[in-house]
């Protein structure tokens, strides 16, 4: 009787341990998430807060009772956002289309076919990972603006057609497809192309659709290279809008619409992952195991 009343005693114990370490970690991971989108909640409560309004504000307020969406039309009609929106379109699907279509069957070629020097190649990609983004960017220019590229589309996207770490997390995942398939396949007479359209690419779907995400995330939060090769309103980006306006003065007097642009620039790629977050990381999860 004295054993079983010891027993419930140190159960009873363990979990209050485990309600208390429990309590505890979900105080803190809501702290941690408040922190992280509390800056986000502010930029969209901005953004629907009135001119007078947030001027008339010496101490921030957490809300407002007169929430307006004239912000958003003072950002569109600053400067031809719109227009931005589309080039930012384009540049985005043109990039990683071509991106897919290079990094596909390079990563294909690495993980399969035996050609001289394979392994050199492969550790010669893998290096160009460390040189800094600044030199390619500076090499980039300069071959860009050599072509008479400059404020083209052509300018823009080119130098985003291809990423080693693309190739090698693609190539990662192919190689995790049993080989006896691919002997299988060429016992049968299938070509190389029809076995990697056929059968690794779906296979890999996660993985080829987590890089797809990511790329058009890159593609569209892209303000370095836009801003050096574009000095043509014809060709800006989003980016280059939202540096617009702030540059011509607009958006540092009136921050209500300057956070209206950035949120509506923010929206598309928020979207895009909070209905893709799980491809995501089923496809990076993919990329780190074999077999």
């Amino acid at each position: 009787m004295e054993d079983r009343l010891d027993y419930e005693i140190i159960e009873k114990k363990a979990r209050t341990r485990r309600i208390v370490k429990k309590t505890l970690i979900y105080f803190f991971l809501a702290v941690w998430a408040l922190t992280v989108l509390f800056p986000f909640y502010w930029m969209i409560l901005t953004s629907f807060k009135t001119y007078s309004a947030y001027n008339a504000e010496y101490v921030p307020k957490f809300f407002t009772l007169s929430p307006t969406l004239k912000n958003y039309a003072d950002a569109f009609t600053a400067v031809p956002l719109g227009k931005y929106f589309l080039n930012t379109a384009i540049f985005t699907l043109l990039t990683t289309a071509l991106m897919m279509a290079v990094i596909i069957p390079a990563a294909f070629a690495f993980s399969r076919l035996e050609f001289k020097g394979k392994d050199l190649v492969f550790t010669f990609f893998l290096a160009l990972m460390m040189i800094p983004n600044e030199l390619v960017i500076i090499t980039n220019f300069q071959t860009i603006t050599n072509l008479g590229m400059r404020n083209t589309f052509a300018g823009l996207i080119l130098p985003s057609v291809t990423s080693v770490f693309y190739i090698y997390l693609l190539k990662e995942n192919f190689e995790g497809i049993p080989e006896s398939l691919y002997k299988a396949a060429k016992v049968d007479g299938t070509s190389d192309m029809k076995y990697l359209l056929k059968v690794m690419v779906p296979i890999c779907r996660p993985t080829i659709i987590t890089i797809i995400i990511l790329k058009v995330i890159e593609c569209w939060n892209s303000y370095v290279w836009p801003r050096l090769i574009t000095d043509d309103q014809a060709y800006f980006l989003v980016s280059n809008g939202i540096q617009e306006i702030r540059e011509n003065g607009f958006g540092r007097e009136n921050i209500p619409a300057m956070m209206a642009a950035v949120v509506s620039i923010s929206v598309p790629l928020i979207v895009i992952f909070l209905i893709f977050h799980k491809k995501i990381m089923e496809g990076v999860s993919r990329g780190g195991t074999k077999g």
